[in-house]
């Protein structure tokens, strides 16, 4: 979606838990192909959330930025490298 902001996360590594510094995002399951729609997911109230896809659980940690994640590996970007 072209001018969509929300972070976007993925789990490459098969990890049970990642933790990220909002409440709101995106999954990408993992990175293409093996990758599933990228699903909107809020956690509202809560500090965790199930991926409905993937099943990773997300935690919110406010130590972390808004576009950083623990593993650090698990952000995911649409940024193509030529």
């Amino acid at each position: 979606m072209a001018g969509d902001d929300h972070a976007k996360f993925k789990n490459d590594q098969g990890v049970p838990e990642i933790r990220i510094g909002v409440k709101e995002f995106k999954c990408a399951g993992a990175s293409a192909p093996h990758d599933h729609p990228h699903v909107y997911l809020d956690m509202g109230a809560a500090d965790t959330i199930l991926c409905p896809y993937c099943a990773t659980l997300f935690r919110y940690d406010d130590r972390l930025g808004p576009r950083e994640a623990d593993p650090p590996d698990c952000v995911f970007s649409d940024i193509i490298d030529d």
